[in-house]
């Protein structure tokens, strides 16, 4: 035991009593005796040389040590128990990468291409995480995860990012809106709703500056937090969506969408793989990088 390192039954007792506030609901959920709960704790206040706990009233109340103390030990603990799990899901061999991936880009992009790389890689098992636009840059220590696939991953210190489809918009909408000459030119779009993607307020805005048109407000038109939502509202009939044209390939294959106008605004951002460059020779990401780079070859 390190000298700072308190043991494992001392802190899943401790955990257990801080989120019950109670040693016999403890002892209950960790199988153990009152008596042998009560002992963990006492000898971990001792260990520490801090008061964790108090008796009020025959239940017990963190003190403000115990309180800061509590969030730490949980979090470390399942992170224990996270690591464990993923020992036993691939037998000690191959290993496990956590990936944070867009949900739109990882159903319709990465999804379709996975059985690929689990032929090839039968060992690594890879875990998923949901990815949403935030304000500030992904901490991948904090969020406990490997790697990230995102838009537009700005270059910062000690992140590697490389880039791999490229942002590049078109119109798209149900073919019913063709119908009848009420779409056949971009002044026409002032008649139609916009359907907006929360996270590009100015995609629109930006796509009608590049075509030159006038009299068509890009801001108007209800608003949509995932590309998957504004694709489905489009097929509905719903509006015109600026959609990045290889996430909606099978629409417009079956012609559930169709392209008005094809006119491409390229945004300059583009999908990045985003890892630590502390991470970078973790064996599972090494050979996932690999592999998608590779399929990004592919379909280029």
């Amino acid at each position: 035991m390190r000298r700072h390192t308190p043991p494992t039954a001392a802190l899943q007792a401790f955990e257990a009593c801080a989120r019950h506030l109670s040693v016999s609901r403890a002892a209950e959920e960790l199988h153990l005796t009152q008596s042998a709960v009560s002992r963990q704790l006492a000898g971990l206040e001792a260990l520490l040389g801090v008061r964790l706990f108090l008796r009020v009233r025959q239940r017990l109340a963190l003190t403000t040590a115990g309180a800061a103390y509590a969030p730490q030990v949980r979090a470390a603990l399942a992170r224990i128990e996270s690591a464990t799990l993923e020992v036993l899901a691939n037998q000690g061999a191959g290993g496990t990468l956590t990936l944070a991936v867009q949900p739109t880009f990882g159903t319709r992009w990465l999804m379709p291409r996975m059985p690929r790389f689990h032929a090839a890689h039968r060992r690594i098992v890879v875990n998923f995480r949901n990815y949403t636009t935030r304000p500030t840059p992904l901490d991948f220590a904090a969020e406990d995860v490997d790697a990230a696939i995102m838009l537009d991953a700005a270059a910062r210190q000690g992140v590697t990012c490389h880039p791999l489809v490229a942002d590049r918009r078109v119109p798209v909408c149900a073919p019913s809106l063709l119908e009848g000459g009420r779409l056949t030119c971009v002044a026409d779009l002032a008649d139609h709703t916009l359907l907006q993607h929360s996270t590009r307020p100015r995609a629109w805005s930006d796509w009608l500056t590049m075509v030159g048109a006038t009299g068509v407000d890009g801001f108007r038109g209800p608003q949509f937090h995932h590309h998957a939502m504004v694709a489905a509202a489009a097929a509905q009939g719903l509006g015109i969506a600026l959609m990045p044209r290889f996430l909606v390939v099978e629409e417009l294959a079956s012609g559930c969408l169709v392209v008005p106008f094809d006119r491409p605004l390229d945004t300059g951002e583009a999908y990045m793989l985003a890892y630590a460059e502390a991470s970078a020779d973790l064996p599972a990401l090494r050979m996932f990088r690999a592999w998608l780079l590779a399929e990004v070859d592919g379909a280029n």
